[in-house]
């Protein structure tokens, strides 16, 4: 199928979506709460310039590379977050009013004594415009707390591991992992020096960066993250690709983050540690890198340095094709991609897809996968049921 089919059958229903949402939205919220016409003037523009915005959010900023449109894109990113919210409340409440009524005309039907005399006309609009107002307050309070929670820094959480053959001089290891920031026109220097500076505070051993670190080119955003040189760790930092690096261009990223001392493990591996008190990390490519015509996904190459009474480490950006890694014997995956849902219902949705590899740590066989929440997001900027995180994984001997 030709790319640009694909994207427009994409975006075809994503415009209708957004459409009929930024109507009914303006029909529930405004008109039925309100006659006055300055409000609902007021509204229709504020909603048709949400709408325009909504689509080219993300094309703001590198139309117009200034910080007053990146933070312009910012708010439409967050436009349409609030407009998530608040058709989920709204329609809830629509819903609720629904079944409440067929309710009422069903036990009307039934019933055998005299009825009981209707609601007025006017008690209806009036809990209607209520429940009209409660929503949208809801909503806005979610959204509110949802962009102050992605912009808060992230949690960092101590996961303790048992790794299979794990040396005993090891025992202790940290491993911090770092995944999912998106870099971009949202995310930028002061977010990546904050995050730099709490990775540091934990004195890693390891660090991981398991993939989707940025959403642009080099030129545009090499100077955010720069920020990644300053990290420091024992045994070094260890990057993999994720598939929105492939996006924005993956071997340019490798040899920038090279060119930081950030080392890249492409379907290989490495030793950690020292002659026998060590054990073995390897990485992989992003797993629907070949999607795009790139050099991808290859765990023959990867482990083949790998054997399996030796403890062993995979970074993997997705947490796909795990059933086969713990086949090969791999002690522990460490993964992200997911964001664990980022927003609810996203949460609950991706519970539903991924299951116990959506988020946290979990068992196949004898093998350990760990899949982080993420560092940042993607889309609008809000984490609601998903809070990002800092994963410090503590090795132990199994």
């Amino acid at each position: 199928m030709p790319r640009w089919v694909s994207l427009l059958l994409f975006f075809v229903p994503v415009l209708a979506v957004l459409a009929v949402g930024h109507v009914y939205l303006y029909r529930r919220l405004v008109r039925d709460v309100t006659k006055r016409k300055w409000l609902r003037r007021t509204a229709q523009g504020l909603f048709a310039v949400g709408f325009v915005g909504a689509l080219s959010a993300r094309a703001i900023g590198s139309v117009l590379p200034s910080e007053g449109a990146q933070r312009l894109g910012i708010v439409f990113l967050l436009w349409i977050g609030l407009v998530l919210y608040l058709l989920m409340f709204t329609l809830a409440v629509d819903l609720v009013r629904a079944l409440a009524a067929w309710r009422e005309r069903r036990n009307a039907r039934a019933e055998t004594t005299a009825p009981t005399a209707p609601a007025s006309p006017e008690r209806r609009a009036l809990l209607g415009q209520g429940l009209a107002v409660g929503a949208g307050l809801a909503g806005v309070a979610v959204s509110t707390y949802g962009g102050w929670r992605a912009y808060h820094p992230p949690d960092v959480r101590d996961i303790p591991v048992r790794l299979p053959h794990l040396p005993r001089e090891l025992e202790g290891l940290t491993l911090v992992q770092l995944t999912d920031i998106h870099i971009g026109g949202v995310i930028q220097r002061r977010f990546m020096d904050e995050l730099v500076s709490r990775t540091n505070a934990l004195k890693p051993d390891v660090i991981a960066i398991t993939g989707d670190l940025v959403d642009g080119s080099v030129n545009a955003l090499g100077g955010f993250a720069a920020s990644l040189g300053k990290l420091s760790a024992r045994y070094g930092t260890w990057f993999v690709t994720g598939n929105h690096d492939y996006y924005s261009g993956a071997d340019s990223w490798v040899a920038f983050l090279e060119g930081l001392g950030i080392h890249t493990l492409r379907n290989r591996s490495v030793s950690i540690g020292d002659g026998a008190a060590s054990f073995q990390l390897a990485g992989v490519d992003d797993w629907s890198a070949h999607r795009m015509g790139e050099r991808g996904y290859d765990l023959d190459a990867a482990l083949r340095d790998v054997r399996p009474d030796r403890a062993s480490v995979l970074l993997a950006h997705q947490p796909s094709n795990f059933d086969e890694v713990a086949r090969r014997g791999v002690g522990l995956q460490v993964s992200g991609h997911t964001h664990g849902g980022q927003m609810f219902p996203g949460n609950l949705m991706g519970d539903l897809i991924w299951g116990d590899r959506n988020a946290g740590l979990s068992r196949t066989g004898d093998s350990l996968i760990y899949v982080s929440r993420g560092c940042g997001f993607v889309g609008p900027p809000m984490r609601v049921g998903a809070p990002p995180e800092i994963a410090r994984l503590v090795l132990l001997p199994a």
